[in-house]
C-alpha cells in the first residue's frame, strides 16, 4: 500500500470521484453533486480554504486507490479556540486496519510536523459538516450532513481517537401524525405576548440584508457552543449564495422584539437528497430538470440553524421559533430533521423533547492528543 499527497490536478480528480464507486452500491449514500464538491476544494468558490492549511492524502494498492484522507489546520479556528487542535476528514477506506491505521497516521503526521497538539475529526471544508454516523444510519443523510459504513467506528477507535463530542439529531413527521404538543401552544402564545415577540419570514427582495443579519446573529448566539467558531463575511455569504436558489422563504424565519429589531432566526432547508439521489451527483444531461420540477414538491427539510441572541435564551423564544417553523412548513406529508444537537446543550435537548421531537441519529466528533 502507498500513501500519495495530492498535488496534481489527475489526483484531486481521484481524491474527489473516489466515493462515488466506493459507495456505488450502498443504498443509503446519496452522491453529492459533484460541481459542489469540486467548490469545496476551490479557494476561489470556498473562502474557509483562505484561513486554512491542508494537505490531501490517497492510498493505493496495485495503482487502485482504496481510500483517502484531508489533514488541515483552520488557522481562525485554532485562534479562537486558543488551543492547537489540528483537523481531519473526507476520510474513506476499504475495511482493512492496516489501510485505516496507515491513513490516519499520515494525518497525524502532518499535523504533528505542523505544531498541533491533537487531532480532531471527522470534520470537512463546509461549515458544522460534522462528525462520524455512529447510530441511526437509515434514513439516508440530509442536505449538508454526513454518512459512512459502520465499521468506520472500529478503524477510528482501533487507532486510539476517542470520543470528544456527540451531536443528536431528531425529527418530527407529519407522516406519523405529529402536532404541536397543547403545552407547547400555550408556552409560545404566553413568551410571544410576555415578550412581545413577533415571527417573520425572510424577505427575499432584501436578501442580502437578511444574510448579514443572520450573520449578526450567528456569531452573537452560537459563541459559546463547543466547536464553533466565527464565520467571517466572505464564508457565509458563500454560504448564503448557495442556498438562495433552493431554500423557501417558509423556512428562513427571524424573531424580533417589540422594537422590529431580530432577536433570534431558524432555518430551515428543503432536503434535496430526496432529488439527488438518483441523479449519480451530476446535473447534466437532465439532472438540472429533476431539480427545477422536484425542489417546489419537496416535504421533507433539514433544520440547519437556529439562533437566539443572550439576551433573549431561556425565555423560551427558540420554543416559539420551532413551533413557527412548524406552522410555516407543516403538511400532512412534512419531515423535518433537527440536524444537529450538541449533546450537553442541554436546554436545547430539552426544549426539542418537550415538542416531542423523536431521536433519529447520533454523530459522534473524535480526537487523539499528538
Amino acid at each position: 500500500m502507498d500513501i500519495i499527497q495530492v498535488t496534481t490536478k489527475a489526483e484531486l480528480k481521484q481524491f474527489i470521484h473516489f466515493p462515488y464507486s466506493f459507495y456505488k452500491n450502498d443504498p443509503l449514500w446519496v452522491p453529492p453533486l459533484l460541481v459542489e464538491l469540486k467548490g469545496q476544494f476551490n479557494s476561489k468558490k470556498n473562502p474557509l480554504l483562505d484561513h486554512c492549511e491542508y494537505a490531501l492524502f490517497l492510498l493505493e494498492c496495485n495503482h487502485q486507490v482504496i481510500g483517502r484522507i484531508a489533514a488541515f489546520i483552520d488557522h481562525l479556528a485554532v485562534d479562537f479556540w486558543k488551543e492547537p487542535i489540528g483537523l481531519f476528514g473526507y476520510y474513506e477506506c476499504i475495511d482493512d486496519r492496516d489501510a485505516s491505521e496507515l491513513l490516519l497516521n499520515t494525518a497525524l503526521n502532518w499535523l504533528k510536523q505542523h505544531g498541533m497538539k491533537s487531532m480532531r475529526g471527522p470534520w470537512s471544508f463546509v461549515s458544522q459538516e460534522w462528525g462520524l454516523v455512529i447510530d441511526g444510519f437509515s434514513p439516508s443523510p440530509v442536505i449538508m450532513a454526513p454518512y459512512n459504513p459502520p465499521y468506520y467506528i472500529n478503524h477510528f477507535e482501533n487507532f486510539g481517537l476517542a470520543k470528544a463530542k456527540d451531536l443528536l439529531c431528531y425529527y418530527i413527521s407529519g407522516r406519523e401524525g405529529y402536532v404541536v404538543p397543547s403545552r407547547i401552544l400555550d408556552l409560545t402564545n404566553d413568551v410571544a405576548k410576555r415578550f412581545e415577540v413577533t415571527v417573520r419570514r425572510v424577505d427575499m427582495k432584501n436578501y442580502d440584508k437578511e444574510v448579514q443579519t443572520i450573520i449578526e446573529l450567528s456569531n452573537n448566539s452560537l459563541i459559546g457552543n463547543w466547536g464553533y467558531s466565527p464565520l467571517t463575511k466572505a464564508e457565509a455569504e458563500a454560504v448564503a449564495r448557495d442556498l438562495k436558489s433552493i431554500i423557501q422563504t417558509k423556512g428562513v424565519l427571524f424573531a424580533e422584539d417589540k422594537y422590529g429589531k431580530a432577536i433570534g432566526f431558524v432555518i430551515a432547508i428543503p432536503d434535496i437528497n430526496i432529488i439527488l439521489k438518483n441523479m449519480k451527483g451530476r446535473l447534466f444531461p437532465f439532472g438540472w430538470l429533476k431539480l427545477l420540477w422536484g425542489l417546489p414538491r419537496l416535504t421533507n427539510f433539514r433544520l440547519f440553524g437556529l439562533g437566539v441572541v443572550p439576551e433573549y435564551q431561556g425565555k423560551g423564544i427558540d420554543s416559539l421559533l420551532y413551533r413557527a417553523l412548524n406552522d410555516s412548513l407543516y403538511t400532512p406529508d412534512l419531515w423535518l430533521e433537527i440536524n444537529y444537537v450538541l449533546e450537553d446543550n442541554c436546554h436545547m435537548n430539552n426544549a426539542i423533547i418537550k415538542l416531542d421531537a423523536k431521536l433519529l441519529r447520533k454523530y459522534r466528533v473524535y480526537e487523539k492528543v499528538i
